[in-house]
């Protein structure tokens, strides 16, 4: 029994949630994707919703309380962003895929935890912990240190998106991002680790060898955890959803759902 779960229940918000829907349904497991901290749904909307629903999945993004449409949430924590995570999730006709970037896989890991997913896929996952922190602080230290006292943390264009990006399109994306809640940040860094999964459901890691803001490492150490090894994508920055080569990704995203999880 989680006794905080009505002891001190999540306040409701607003939860902005966008979505491409195939033409036909196939009956194929929704999924539904998550950003990180400082994205919102808007970051699978320029791509990947549409590419997953072209082959046939019911696709939906969800902006965390506090980031892009969804109401604000100052003082939101990883136990409320996973809650907007696991209601949405019920919310949809069949099981779901959940899809997490960055922090937002560390919310899936929680989530997990919570709801019984058809699967599982942490793309790039930033897992927490003071070693998140340390990479952060030794790779961007101007745009890290005040997230370490409550302010906004700061990704640099060159963290989230490869050279290939043209300069005015990672501009454009890099100038939509918000801020998290301080709260949420400080939990990151403590970096508890998530309950076992409901079900035992089938996870993929992914990210980039390249990955500026989550080591090759680091990567390594998320796979691991599943006793897989993580799918790479060398070349591409942080955000792997908006970087020159997107498609790549979530194709292989989506014929890992397709084989692997007779989806």
């Amino acid at each position: 029994m989680r006794v905080a779960e009505w002891a001190r229940p999540v306040p409701p918000v607003r939860r902005e949630v966008l979505a491409a829907l195939p033409e036909v349904d196939e009956g194929r497991p929704p999924v539904l994707f998550v950003p990180g901290f400082g994205h919102g749904a808007w970051v699978f909307a320029e791509h990947w919703l549409d590419r997953a629903a072209s082959r046939g999945f019911p696709a939906h993004a969800v902006s965390l309380r506090g980031h892009g449409g969804s109401g604000a949430a100052p003082k939101a924590s990883l136990r409320a962003y996973t809650h907007d995570v696991v209601q949405v999730a019920a919310s949809l006709p069949r099981r779901a895929v959940l899809v997490g970037h960055g922090v937002g896989a560390l919310v899936v890991t929680h989530a997990l935890a919570r709801y019984p997913a058809h699967a599982g896929v942490l793309v790039a996952p930033v897992l927490g912990g003071w070693g998140t922190a340390g990479t952060a602080l030794r790779r961007n230290p101007v745009g890290t240190l005040p997230a370490a006292f409550g302010g906004r943390l700061r990704l640099s264009r060159r963290q989230l998106f490869s050279r290939r990006l043209p300069d005015a399109a990672a501009r454009a994306y890099a100038g939509r991002l918000g801020r998290a809640a301080a709260r949420a940040q400080w939990q990151v860094l403590l970096g508890r680790p998530a309950e076992p999964a409901v079900g035992d459901p089938p996870v993929l890691v992914l990210g980039s060898p390249d990955d500026r803001v989550v080591p090759l490492p680091a990567l390594n150490r998320a796979a691991a955890g599943y006793n897989a090894a993580p799918l790479l994508f060398p070349g591409m920055g942080h955000d792997l959803m908006l970087d020159a080569g997107w498609p790549e990704p979530i194709d292989a995203i989506l014929d890992w759902l397709e084989k692997d999880t007779r989806a």
